[in-house]
């Protein structure tokens, strides 16, 4: 497997352990790939005659949400965290899946959430999708699956890049807005509600499930679901872990061994972890 960025950056650092570069040759190299793993995120999203990323991003949502205000537009998603969980307390069942549907389904501020995430104001995660399009690239991955795809930025940056790539979610609100951005970019969108459509077999060569599991009232299940999707010798590119947080109530698995224990059983062998940025393994179907 070509080596992708996380590794090149853990390679530099052994580096600095050798005694072959020093901290400071090294700080520069990591923000130099990291700055173009930052251009390549932000020429996938970011709208013609928009300056800059964090203003297409808060435009697009604006627009969409009927908010014409930027500065109100810009409010709302540095708030929406908050709003996401003022929304889940009290009034969602975390172990009842029509509960935790029926909160994505009526959440707008999951939206404004994400979209400010992905402008990489808070941390630059998002960009394991561009480590994961780099991958399937390398891999030859010809059909790939974003699966719990929110706002659909991922999806735009594997499209942008010549990808075949179709949208999986639970949440109708969330697809629809999806399938807005790839029409304001010209660009061919298929959308699966997984609330009334189930994925078809052994069609994806990738699949990517960035910080979905967390969110899942059973990962177990959906696992045999995505093994069930995937076409032999396929990837499952996600992130499986993750903390408890107040602020994130939305987060409701916190034991990620079942789901690891059932990739096992189903044969998915592991072939990559990144060791040094955001934590993300990729499996391969056997």
């Amino acid at each position: 497997m070509e080596k992708l960025l996380p590794d090149r950056l853990k390679a530099f650092w052994r580096s600095v352990e050798e005694g072959r570069m020093t901290g400071e040759e090294f700080d520069a190299e990591q923000k130099r790939l990291l700055s173009e793993c930052s251009r390549t995120w932000e020429e996938a999203l970011l709208l013609e005659g928009r300056g800059d990323l964090q203003e297409s991003l808060l435009w697009e949502v604006g627009e969409y949400l009927h908010c014409g205000d930027a500065a109100e537009t810009r409010a709302k998603c540095v708030q929406a965290l908050s709003d996401v969980k003022g929304e889940w307390d009290g009034q969602v069942d975390s172990g009842d899946r029509d509960s935790v549907e029926e909160f994505y389904n009526r959440s707008r501020a999951m939206i404004y959430e994400l979209m400010w995430w992905h402008t990489l104001a808070e941390d630059n995660s998002p960009l394991a999708y561009v480590v994961a399009m780099e991958m399937a690239k390398s891999e030859g991955c010809l059909r790939c699956l974003d699966f719990g795809c929110g706002v659909g930025s991922g999806s735009i940056v594997f499209a942008r890049n010549g990808m075949e790539i179709i949208l999986a979610d639970i949440s109708s609100p969330m697809l629809d807005y999806s399938g807005w951005r790839f029409g304001i970019r010209n660009l061919p969108a298929r959308c699966i509600d997984l609330k009334t459509a189930a994925l078809p077999d052994a069609a994806f060569d990738m699949v990517t499930a960035m910080d979905v599991f967390e969110h899942l009232v059973d990962p177990v299940r959906t696992v045999d679901e995505l093994w069930k999707a995937m076409a032999p010798g396929g990837f499952l590119f996600g992130r499986f872990h993750a903390e408890p947080d107040e602020d994130r109530p939305h987060h409701i698995i916190h034991d990620f061994g079942p789901t690891l224990a059932r990739l096992r059983e189903l044969g998915f062998a592991e072939v990559w972890r990144d060791e040094w940025l955001w934590g993300h393994q990729v499996f391969r179907k056997s």
